[in-house]
């Protein structure tokens, strides 16, 4: 089994930055894949970021520019850096690991971006 510990979540104004952090209970190489998705109220779940074994990373066009997905090996974190936060980026962000063969799941941390 594994576990996902997000943190960093939180309220802030338009324009500012957080930092979300996913801490995994596993070495993050057992991952093919690990990211950020994110889920407003009335909305479907949808891909922030994500960065593969190999360092590829992919982000959604509504994030580009303005968020970073990175990792941290020897702390087995993803993180997620977003600047120039809008009040549509307002969800709960989960953080996600594919082994390929099981998909792990945070449990969500809130984040709020007031107008």
């Amino acid at each position: 089994q594994v576990q996902l510990v997000e943190s960093g979540g939180g309220l802030v104004q338009a324009g500012g930055s957080l930092r979300l952090s996913c801490a995994a209970s596993r070495n993050i190489f057992a991952f093919n894949a690990m990211g950020w998705c994110r889920q407003a109220p009335g909305k479907q779940r949808e891909l922030v970021a994500a960065i593969t074994l190999g360092g590829s990373i992919n982000y959604a066009d509504s994030v580009k520019g303005r968020f970073t997905i990175s990792r941290d090996i020897a702390k087995r974190t993803v993180y997620l850096q977003m600047n120039s936060l809008k009040p549509e980026d307002t969800a709960v962000y989960y953080c996600n690991a594919d082994t390929g063969y099981d998909d792990y799941w945070g449990q969500g941390t809130q984040v709020t971006v007031s107008s």
